[in-house]
């Protein structure tokens, strides 16, 4: 095994990081809602159009907001794509609603919305498409369907910061939208989120749900003069510090995302030849979207080939993965689900395809040993 392994990802500054953190040390507030947070706010509703943004300590407390907000109980059913992270189910499990899980299109990877109204049922309460890797659910259909059996729409965008889906940016579909910067996202602080709100009925119960559930925020704004216990709620503000982490990003974004788009672009451009000769799939764009770059990945022949692919990086210093376990197969799954899932799509998916290093410091020199080794393989 080499001694130098290329990661599958590199956390980096962009920008502005260490000073932004010391100047909220500076400025003697560290803790949540903020000067920076109020810029990331402020900045995510401008370049968005959504009505309001609250950043939150992770995307699954995004998603578990979004439960409380559509007042999930016990029983209520909630469409997810299997193949997808874990917190999109158990944001709403939590609150004991059975999540219904339906299959992936085989060229997007995202829910396949030509099966979502076969898995409306009269306890319905959402639908909660993933823009996997960035690229757009086909939302017109989503929120058609939606409409028609008036069911809230929560859009898991945890991939697709400044992707679109027929020119209009990601997140803004649902009435409420999740975010990540997780350290493995374009934009990140470490550990992060963000939830998205474009329905405007959810705003003020969103503020006191992510303040433990008080109206504090209104006490700081000179609204009331003191604040009290209102609803039920939790702890999900992050910290200013690392709002200013973010906001230094935030303020880069465009170098980030060109860093990024060079990136793939390069993948897809040199390995696109080999792929139609091997018989291996590269992510598919539909005309209708905007990907953010955010993955790139091979879905190979067989599970024996994604296997010993990885294996054969591994063995040059090169750490690539394989990603998500479909859900309907879990053990907590196929409890909550409290049925025998069929998602052969992801099945099929999950067990063929592997993601190649993509992150915005790596250097062509290695992308070019990234894209050797890989071609070396057949």
């Amino acid at each position: 095994m080499p001694e130098v392994m290329i990661p599958f990802n590199r956390a980096a500054l962009e920008g502005r990081e260490l000073a932004y953190m010391a100047e909220a040390v500076a400025g003697g507030h560290i803790s949540g809602d903020g000067p920076f947070s109020r810029r990331c706010h402020e900045f995510l509703e401008r370049e968005l159009g959504v009505r309001k943004a609250f950043l939150t300590t992770s995307c699954t407390h995004a998603l578990e907001m979004s439960a409380l907000l559509l007042n999930i109980q016990p029983g209520d059913e909630v469409i997810v794509p299997s193949f997808t992270f874990v917190s999109t189910a158990n944001a709403f499990a939590l609150h004991q609603a059975r999540p219904v899980f339906v299959d992936i299109r085989p060229d997007t990877l995202n829910m396949d919305e030509t099966r979502l109204e076969d898995c409306i049922s009269p306890r319905t309460k959402a639908i909660v498409p993933v823009h996997y890797a960035g690229v757009g659910c086909e939302m017109d259909v989503i929120l058609e369907i939606a409409g028609r059996h008036r069911v809230a729409v929560v859009e898991d965008n945890a991939h697709g910061l400044f992707g679109k889906y027929k020119g209009r940016p990601l997140g803004t579909f649902g009435c409420l939208a999740t975010l990540s910067f997780h350290e493995t996202k374009n934009i990140t602080c470490g550990e992060g989120g963000a939830l998205l709100i474009n329905d405007p009925q959810y705003i003020e119960r969103a503020e006191i749900i992510r303040e433990k559930g008080t109206n504090r925020s209104q006490l700081f704004r000179g609204e009331v003069n003191k604040y009290t216990w209102m609803d039920i709620g939790s702890s999900y503000l992050p910290t200013d510090l690392l709002a200013g982490f973010l906001y230094a990003q935030l303020e880069v974004c465009d170098r980030i995302q060109q860093s990024r788009r060079r990136i793939w672009e390069h993948y897809y451009g040199q390995l696109h030849t080999w792929a139609g000769e091997h018989n291996v799939r590269l992510p598919v764009i539909p005309d209708s979207c905007e990907h953010p770059s955010h993955l790139f990945y091979l879905i190979m022949p067989t599970h024996a080939d994604r296997q010993a692919m990885i294996a054969h990086l591994r063995s040059h210093g090169i750490y690539a993965v394989f990603h998500y376990l479909p859900l309907h197969l879990s053990e907590m799954g196929r409890k909550a689900a409290g049925k025998t899932t069929s998602c052969p799509v992801s099945e099929a998916i999950s067990s063929r395809l592997i993601r190649l290093p993509l992150f915005t410091t790596l250097r062509r020199e290695e992308q070019e040993k990234i894209i050797e080794t890989v071609m070396q393989f057949y």
